[in-house]
């Protein structure tokens, strides 16, 4: 099992994932990264999400991948 930190940027700013997630492999970071980004765009708040990047980090804050909000969204990156 791994640590893996989900942290989201667009140009403005950072949301910091403070807590982190144990998984198993990098499918299952995969997939909750994906249910993250999901979860925060149907969320009723008027942020415009598409220029955010979620951001796969380790414990070291090496970065394992990015999934930017814009693939979810159907647009193009």
């Amino acid at each position: 099992m791994a640590l893996v930190y989900f942290h989201c940027s667009n140009s403005d700013g950072v949301r910091i994932d403070q807590r982190g997630l144990a998984v198993g492999n990098l499918a299952e970071a995969r997939d909750h990264a994906a249910r993250v980004v999901q979860s925060l765009i149907t969320a009723q708040c008027p942020e415009d999400w598409r220029d955010w990047t979620l951001h796969a980090s380790d414990d070291l804050d090496v970065e394992i991948f990015a999934l930017p909000f814009s693939s979810v969204l159907g647009e193009p990156h």
